[in-house]
């Protein structure tokens, strides 16, 4: 199980930027994957999940409504569309998942057990 993250950088506030994670070792028809964040001195947030088996989605209030998780099947690979990125969004960006479980608000809020490298994301003017 393989999963890689890129895209992240360094955006203005109110920018935007879209993460991809390329997985590999297993399909997008079942588990639940997501997007998870480490900023210095705060707790590792679940951003955004999602259940590859329904769809289903779950995102932190703190995204909500600025940021969109996807998915392309065909290519193994999720997105995170970040719109209207705030300094606060700044951290590391971890795509994650749990081959056993397909609920994206469990996946979110438990964590994951299967982990990718991160991409760093920096908001600053």
């Amino acid at each position: 199980v393989q999963l890689q993250a890129s895209g992240g950088g360094l955006v203005k506030p109110g920018g935007s930027l879209t993460l991809s994670c390329v997985v590999s070792g297993f399909t997008l028809n079942r588990p639940a994957i997501g997007w998870f964040r480490q900023a210095p001195g705060k707790e590792r947030e679940g951003v955004s999940c999602l259940s590859t088996l329904n769809d289903i989605t779950h995102y932190s209030d703190s995204v909500k409504g600025r940021f969109t998780i996807s998915r392309d099947a065909a290519k193994n690979t999720v997105y995170l569309k970040m719109d209207d990125l705030r300094p606060d969004d700044s951290g590391i960006y971890y795509c994650a998942t749990d081959l056993g479980h397909s609920s994206s608000y469990a996946l979110c809020t438990r964590g994951p057990r299967e982990w990718g490298q991160g991409t760093q994301v920096t908001v600053s003017s």
